[in-house]
């Protein structure tokens, strides 16, 4: 494999790398290589993913993929994304695919709620009764943290759509960094093997390289923080669906009839849509020919698999680490984890008559400022 030794950044690219990030070739795009993993040097794939992450653009509008997921949380949130724009209205972050009009003149949505747009395919028996004839939906979604989830989660963005690390990274550069330069495959696995090596804490990490146990939940220090825990035993209102390493994962004995493991469900933001979002109409066409039509702001993985059943459903989501990923939720609408509690102590109220009180909110609130 040729290389190219860029001196000044401490590292070595492959000279398809560099072609590609620095625009060179003229109109000509790398073509993607088959590249047997076990051949390149770990070490290197990942130094090279590196610098991919922080630096590659692919010919396209200036954005990395660091420009949305910063070293600190994975993730990037409206007071950051504030503070850049003030220092910098030309940051790569701000361009008009995700402006408000998509003419780049104001950024108010990306600045409040740091969402960007996704566009998205409709399944093949859906239509959008405000445009029939489109084949598309486009979306108002958070940022996914890269820390801890590359490497420990298998279930890619909120809806599961990316089947792997390189198929959400081909995804990310042709949506939100609009390449004229392909990537290589080389490149994709360089990035994703860089982000395998993101974690919130060194427990994980070492759980994840195998030189550690799955980390536990910690007992708590305060009276709040401990009455806090008690919520996630495994029979508890949170550990019911945040077991596992990164505490996203349905356990055994959950008690809800719930199957354990990964899954997806719905948390009511779609249906009470707290972010105020504008709501779409889908005219969905059943398989015996009859209409159902449904309005929400997001459809969520029912976009992915075209199952009545999925609509307004999304992963759960991990609690690792959690204080320091706020906006919650797929569309940002909490803003603190104090609304994240107070929109569940909602919703036990409107599915199970089950009343958490504002004291309840606030020792589960305590506790999670813990993991």
């Amino acid at each position: 494999m040729i290389t190219f030794s860029l001196k000044n950044w401490g590292t070595a690219l492959p000279l398809a790398a560099l072609i590609s990030l620095m625009g060179c070739g003229g109109s000509e795009e790398v073509q993607p290589q088959e590249v047997e993993l076990g051949s390149v040097h770990q070490e290197s794939l990942v130094s090279d993913g590196a610098f991919l992450f922080r630096y590659g653009t692919f010919g396209g509008n200036g954005r990395t993929c660091q420009s949305c997921h910063l070293a600190t949380t994975g993730t990037v949130n409206p007071a950051q994304l504030q503070a850049r724009y003030a220092a910098n209205p030309n940051d790569p972050i701000f361009r008009p695919l995700d402006s408000d009009n998509g003419l780049g003149s104001s950024y108010s949505r990306l600045l409040n709620n740091a969402t960007i747009l996704v566009t998205l395919p409709l399944p093949p028996n859906v239509s959008l009764a405000s445009n029939p004839t489109a084949r598309t939906i486009t979306l108002q979604r958070g940022i996914p943290s890269t820390l801890d989830t590359p490497a420990l989660d298998p279930v890619l963005m909120a809806d599961g759509r990316a089947p792997t690390l390189q198929a959400q990274a081909l995804d990310a550069i042709h949506g939100h960094a609009q390449n004229t330069l392909a990537p290589t495959l080389y490149q994709l696995n360089a990035i994703a093997a860089y982000e395998k090596t993101l974690f919130s804490s060194s427990a994980l990490r070492n759980y994840a390289k195998g030189t550690g146990p799955q980390p536990g939940l910690p007992p708590g220090n305060t009276l709040s923080e401990k009455r806090g825990r008690v919520f996630f035993n495994p029979e508890g209102l949170c550990g019911s669906c945040h077991s596992g390493a990164l505490l996203n994962e349905i356990p055994v004995n959950n008690g809800l009839g719930l199957p354990p493991g990964l899954d997806f469900i719905s948390h009511l933001v779609s249906e009470l849509n707290p972010g105020n979002l504008p709501v779409q109409t889908l005219v969905i066409t059943n398989p015996d020919g009859t209409t159902t039509t449904v309005s929400t702001p997001d459809p969520g993985r029912f976009l992915i698999t075209g199952n009545n059943a999925d609509l307004n459903a999304f992963k759960i989501t991990g609690v690792r680490n959690i204080k320091n990923t706020a906006p919650y939720f797929h569309d940002n609408s909490a803003k603190t984890l104090e609304e994240l509690m107070e929109h569940y102590a909602n919703v036990f109220m409107v599915l199970d008559g089950i009343v958490i009180t504002p004291q309840e909110q606030a020792d589960i609130v305590a506790y999670m400022k813990l993991l």
